[in-house]
């Protein structure tokens, strides 16, 4: 048993370094082989400005649930592990780090003198605080399902049907004193020190946060964060304002002294930015450069590409007529044109999804499950739809609504998309917008029909893909969808030693949802960027996230 473990856990850690190895773009930009020197060049000022595009849905690491959120608190917070700049998990808050022989306990001691922004100590209690404050379902934590690897999560967060959930403090984390955390797994999971990397396994205040539920709402004496960063000013919808935190236990490391991060939501404006030297990156994973000039900074060899472990798709709320029929739901995926889509919309270098799981974390995805632009198979499934909702035509399917958050990019595939399936199927859609915090509130709410969305890992193994659709009210899910044989391979791949074995329980589990179809996977993302050039050690993980703490510029 020692000895399977060993391996599944070498195997994935292998993963996990392939992916940062081979993420591609500039090694200098991306961040590998540097090590950070905490200065810089004195002689250049270290100050960083970058575009976010949007207001952050929550700055509370508990309650954050996006890319742009997560890229401000990757600088601002740190959890017990930190992902360094090969792609690896290393200690961070946790000095040290001693999991039991099965792996399903780990103890973690606290660094000795670590302190949040305002001097109070970092404890093993705000630890525990966090968490049980986010599987709380009081407090509607959307990723809530991170934590459900604990003891209890689940039955505290998601009890089974005609069950009382647990009370919070029942979850498998206990703060033995102020420096030590052990933590309790439901089963052994070899990738939990990513997990505690990831932004809702950070710790909060507990002190601040127990008497002021709105401290993370504002920058000010009540924003508390004990990362290499912290923050100055937020002026909402405008701009974040981060500086060098001189209290953070590595800030020998950290060179940038201020990070200015706008909010400008138009790629050509941050584009002439960049151009302008008001920005000193343009582009992902911060922000958004426009799809049409792509072709030429590629061909002047200024444009930074790099593959990364995301899907851009297209949710359905299976509970919308006549959504709520899976022939339709497929109809409307196959009769995609996607490589036309990454060919003459995104020009990216993206690849084309007919598959949730990104190739790189799973054998044969890229071929994927069906053909792309499959239109012959995409009129017999809407013949059948058609047939089982008693509709004797096209023109009798109520009316289909397609849903985007604001961006150029966002509009020009929806656009797209309504014309393929006018022209190729006869369904008429409506297209409609919205600014980010409206939109993803309305998809949480379940106000849409079909509704754009983009799924980065949070860690690399299969399973982060897959359950995200595990509840139908799991806090990510949107579509409504729950399939009670799909979830228990997921449950039972948790459980399951054989590295292989469990691998055909996600394959199985994948081949389940791609015959549902409760989304439509259109293509998998790369990050595409344009940086100054004397700006270095900017880390971009084959994730896709980003990390400033050893960045500096020469």
């Amino acid at each position: 048993m020692k000895k399977r473990f060993s391996m599944f856990f070498s195997m994935l850690l292998v993963l996990s370094m392939f992916l940062a190895a081979c993420s591609g773009g500039d090694k200098d930009n991306a961040g590998e082989g540097g090590e950070g020197n905490g200065e810089g060049n004195k002689d250049v000022p270290q100050e960083m400005a970058v575009n976010i595009n949007s207001e952050p849905f929550s700055l509370h690491p508990g309650l954050a649930n996006d890319a742009t959120s997560g890229g401000v608190l990757l600088q601002t917070f740190e959890g017990l592990t930190r992902i360094n700049q090969d792609g690896v998990p290393e200690e961070a808050m946790a000095e040290t780090i001693t999991p039991s022989e099965d792996l399903t306990q780990y103890t973690f001691k606290i660094r000795e003198g670590a302190t949040w922004s305002n001097g109070d100590p970092v404890t093993a209690h705000d630890f525990e605080y966090a968490w049980k404050w986010a599987i709380d379902p009081a407090n509607q934590s959307q990723y809530a399902y991170q934590l459900y690897y604990i003891k209890n999560g689940a039955a505290i967060n998601s009890p089974a049907e005609g069950e009382t959930g647990l009370n919070p403090d029942e979850l498998g984390v206990v703060a033995e004193d102020d420096q030590t955390l052990v933590v309790t797994l439901e089963n052994p999971t070899p990738y939990f020190l990513e997990l505690t990397a990831f932004y809702t396994y950070f710790p909060v205040n507990s002190k601040i946060a127990a008497e002021n539920p709105n401290w993370h709402t504002d920058a000010g004496e009540l924003y508390t964060s004990n990362g290499p960063f912290k923050m100055t000013g937020w002026e909402h919808s405008d701009n974040i304002v981060l500086e060098k935190n001189e209290d953070y236990w590595d800030a020998d490391a950290v060179s940038l002294t201020k990070i200015d991060m706008y909010m400008i939501n138009d790629p050509t404006t941050e584009l002439s930015m960049f151009e302008n030297g008001e920005l000193d990156w343009a582009g992902s994973p911060f922000g958004t450069l426009p799809t049409d000039v792509l072709p030429q900074l590629e061909e002047q060899g200024d444009l930074n590409v790099q593959a990364i472990a995301g899907t851009y798709w297209y949710k359905f709320n299976t509970e919308a007529e006549p959504l709520n029929n899976k022939n339709i739901r497929k109809a409307l995926s196959y009769a995609i044109n996607r490589k036309a889509i990454v060919e003459n919309i995104t020009q990216g270098g993206q690849i084309p999804a007919m598959a949730a799981v990104p190739p790189s974390m799973m054998e044969g995805n890229e071929e994927g499950y069906h053909k792309d632009a499959d239109v012959e198979t995409a009129k017999e499934l809407l013949q059948k739809g058609l047939e089982e909702l008693g509709y004797s035509d096209v023109s009798e399917l109520p009316a289909i609504s397609l849903s985007y958050n604001t961006s150029e990019a966002h509009q020009k595939i929806a656009q797209a998309i309504q014309d393929m399936w006018k022209t190729e199927l006869g369904i008429e859609t409506t297209l409609d917008n919205q600014e980010w915090q409206v939109y993803i509130t309305k998809l949480h709410e379940g106000d849409y029909m079909i509704g754009r969305m983009g799924w980065l890992g949070d860690f690399n193994d299969p399973i982060n893909f897959l359950e995200l659709y595990r509840d139908k009210d799991g806090g990510n899910n949107d579509t409504n969808w729950e399939h009670p044989e799909f979830k228990q391979l997921l449950i039972d791949s948790q459980s399951e030693t054989d590295a292989d074995k469990r691998m055909q329980m996600l394959k199985d589990a994948e081949a389940i949802f791609m015959d549902e179809m409760p989304v439509a996977p259109i293509y998998f993302y790369t990050n595409v960027w344009l940086s100054a050039d004397n700006l270095k050690d900017v880390a971009v993980s084959g994730l896709g996230d980003v990390q400033l703490k050893w960045a500096y510029f020469e």
